[in-house]
């Protein structure tokens, strides 16, 4: 191939829509990204397996494994053709255009030139070389983006908008809408969130994700009679797809927002058959059996010996699913804190290398990179292990002050005050001269002093207007 035939290539492989041009992976790590496609995003919805199998491709590429990019793509175009039969050509022009990139990078020019070609043949038909604008590209752009990050929220939205200018009541493309559009939560004021899935619903009776979908909305907005129809929707979505896991990890969020842990551990549990190896189902289910823990400590059902061995299992059964979490490459919010709470509670009822391994999760929760509310709250938490399991006043207390140190306003940041407070009136109850009490006091009126005077400055300087809202600098 010639020097000017392959730069005619690359200009025309640029042009084409399909992974390698949409900008998919962002600011994400490959790791990240391939844990969200492949395990957190899975509750998206399990059809459009085309898309998947075109997402997997650009994965394996970016891994160097282009024989098995290649081969996804094989599965891509099979489904395909058995799905959309009419639709065949333009249905695959997105794979294809991943086909042509792939070759291009394996330096297979005469390949990658062939897929090309096959691209401009169909989009020729609709006058408008290598770039068709047609609904059914746009949708899978869409698509694509919904099985990423958050980050394409905002442009799967906008595919899903050009595909029903063209096709307005098509149910596909007005599913991927409203999916799309609930989960951004930046509805136009004129409109209600749920309409956009109650018309899904309507064109698409069969898609039982989006009642689930629905009944989730219905309960964040509470509208009166909400709840009914939502338990309604659930039980109907279960009912008839019993064994999709969009629809059963949905559902198990559902009842865990409802605080009903037992109906969501069941939920979990069953989507569990299905993707045994995957981590997000683990961190949710671990969440939802140290939920019932805490609600358990909470309610003081820990005095007979049946109501302690029902609370040690439970947090066994915690400790089981959050940990098989912490393996994977995903980081999981709070998870090392999680795990080390949980040992906490095993370490008192008399197994000390319990508090051997909450130490250990600790220290690991501390190495990671954290905001700083997220910083206070392990503060907190570790100084409170500290206090109430090890006995060890010294250490809580560094924390505590560690804590309160950082400048953000929060409710940690206000329980890390008060216990200090506690500990130095506890110490000056028995030694009225006790010099770290009294430095301890010392440090808390002058954090309250800075306070005050910083409150004090803030309003005399907006009296005076020497402050500029943010807002008249724009």
């Amino acid at each position: 191939m010639s020097e000017t035939t392959e730069n005619s290539l690359e200009s025309s492989l640029q042009r084409l829509k399909c992974h390698f041009t949409w900008n998919l992976l962002g600011e994400k790590s490959l790791d990240e990204f391939e844990s969200i496609v492949l395990y957190k995003n899975e509750f998206q919805n399990c059809g459009f397996k085309a898309t998947m199998f075109n997402v997997l491709a650009y994965i394996k590429h970016r891994r160097g494994q282009n024989e098995a990019a290649l081969q996804c793509l094989k599965q891509a175009e099979e489904i395909i053709k058995q799905e959309h039969p009419s639709q065949a050509k333009i249905r695959s022009l997105v794979t294809w255009g991943n086909y042509a990139w792939i070759y291009y990078h394996m330096d297979q020019l005469e390949d990658a030139q062939t897929y090309v070609d096959k691209v401009k043949q169909v989009c020729a038909e609709f006058f408008n070389p290598y770039r068709m604008e047609s609904p059914e590209l746009h949708a899978e752009e869409g698509w694509a983006r919904l099985k990423c990050t958050i980050k394409q929220l905002e442009r799967a939205k906008v595919c899903f908008e050009e595909a029903l200018e063209k096709k307005p009541k098509n149910p596909e493309f007005t599913s991927g809408w409203a999916i799309a559009s609930s989960r951004l939560n930046n509805w136009p004021p004129s409109q209600h969130p749920i309409n956009p899935l109650r018309e899904a619903i309507r064109l698409n009776p069969d898609n039982q994700y989006i009642k689930v979908l629905l009944a989730l909305k219905l309960e964040k907005v509470k509208l009166e009679d909400g709840e009914d129809e939502g338990e309604r929707l659930v039980e109907e979505a279960l009912k008839e797809a019993p064994d999709a896991t969009d629809v059963l990890g949905s559902a198990a969020k559902y009842y865990h927002n409802k605080k009903v842990w037992h109906k969501a551990i069941t939920q979990l549990g069953k989507a569990l058959e299905h993707r045994p190896q995957n981590p997000y189902l683990h961190y949710y289910l671990g969440n939802c059996y140290r939920s019932q823990v805490l609600q358990m400590l909470e309610k003081k059902e820990n005095k007979t010996y049946a109501e302690r061995e029902k609370l040690l299992r439970q947090t066994e059964l915690a400790l089981k699913h959050l940990e098989e979490a912490s393996e994977s490459n995903v980081n999981f919010f709070c998870i090392s804190s999680f795990i080390a709470i949980l040992y906490a509670i095993v370490g008192q009822y008399n197994n000390a290398d319990a508090y051997e391994k909450a130490e250990y999760y600790f220290q690991k929760e501390f190495s990671k990179e954290l905001t700083p509310v997220a910083k206070q709250k392990l503060h907190l938490r570790y100084g409170n292990f500290q206090l109430c399991n090890m006995k060890c006043v010294t250490k809580a207390t560094q924390h505590f002050i560690e804590g309160v140190k950082i400048n953000v306003e929060s409710k940690k940041r206000e329980k890390m005050k008060d216990k200090l407070q506690k500990i130095a009136q506890s110490q000056l109850s028995k030694n009225e001269a006790n010099s770290e009490a009294l430095d301890l006091l010392a440090f808390l009126q002058e954090l309250n002093g800075e306070m005050q005077q910083a409150d004090k400055d803030l309003k005399r300087n907006l009296d005076s207007g020497n402050l500029i809202p943010a807002a008249s600098l724009d």
